[in-house]
């Protein structure tokens, strides 16, 4: 066991792997089954549903609250729509926006169509809506927009705030208590196509990953990386790096190397079996 993990409370680690949310979860979901559950088997029934959250499979077919309420959720989520679509990507077929974000319902019901539209406009910028995109620009993209979202929406905040003129030490950062998403300005950041200095933009990105630490953000030192490849960046650029940066799909842990990317030799060895 690590060091950290020895100095970490109990209440801490509770609540960093989000374990009340699953033992809340697996008590409604026994609730719901509870005319199919035997009193004997309801110790299973607990085996069975923390064995589907280690694996990963526990978000199928589930609300969109559920999902995304964990970044473990997340992070399955991801490896799902991965799984089982990945052979879009082999045949090399594209596909519109509307597509993708049927193939997203197709997993989870009721997945809003503003998080599929915004990883759309990552990889089309002002191209439009319904242009074909690859499986892997939009699977790249998607994963950042979906696993990143509350973070993105409050960089894009702070982006603009600095795009307008506004000094660093009165760009307001955004807090968890900020219940309703921003509107994304458009990509293509018309107002200033020079952007934002990326050391101001990188300051006020570190402030709030330290006011949110407990929230999905991306590591800062690879924030860090990013943005000291160039003294100014558009928003468009921050995004698009994101999604392109290995380092950052390994943090997430969902997805393979984008060279991996149409490997699963588990699931092809149970395909041909089947």
């Amino acid at each position: 066991m690590s060091p950290e993990r020895l100095l970490q409370s109990g209440p801490d680690y509770l609540a960093q792997r989000h374990v009340l949310t699953y033992m809340e979860d697996a008590l409604a979901q026994l609730l719901e089954q509870k005319d199919e559950v035997e009193p004997n088997s309801i110790a299973k029934f607990f085996s069975e549903y923390f064995s589907s959250v280690s694996q990963g499979t526990h978000v199928l077919f589930r609300e969109f609250a559920f999902v995304q309420c964990t970044p473990h959720n997340r992070a399955s989520f991801l490896r799902l729509f991965w799984r089982c679509f990945r052979t879009i990507a082999k045949n090399g077929d594209l596909l519109t926006m509307k597509e993708y974000h049927c193939l997203l319902q197709m997993l989870c019901p009721d997945f809003p169509m503003d998080v599929t539209q915004k990883a759309a406009r990552i990889v089309l910028m002002d191209d439009a809506m319904d242009c074909l995109m690859s499986f892997s620009d939009f699977l790249s993209a998607f994963q950042i927009q979906f696993y990143y979202s509350e973070f993105l929406d409050s960089a894009a905040a702070i982006y603009q705030d600095l795009l307008t003129g506004k000094s660093i030490n009165t760009v307001i950062v955004p807090t968890s208590r900020s219940a309703a998403p921003c509107q994304r300005q458009p990509y293509s950041d018309s107002a200033s196509l020079d952007g934002v200095e990326a050391p101001h933009f990188y300051q006020c990105l570190e402030n709030l990953c330290e006011r949110e630490r407990h929230s999905t953000s991306p590591p800062l030192p690879l924030v860090a990386e990013i943005l000291s490849s160039a003294p100014r960046l558009t928003f468009y650029g921050f995004l698009m790096a994101l999604s392109k940066n290995a380092g950052i799909n390994r943090s997430i842990g969902a997805l393979p190397d984008k060279a991996d990317l149409l490997v699963d030799d588990a699931l092809d060895t149970e395909l041909d079996r089947m």
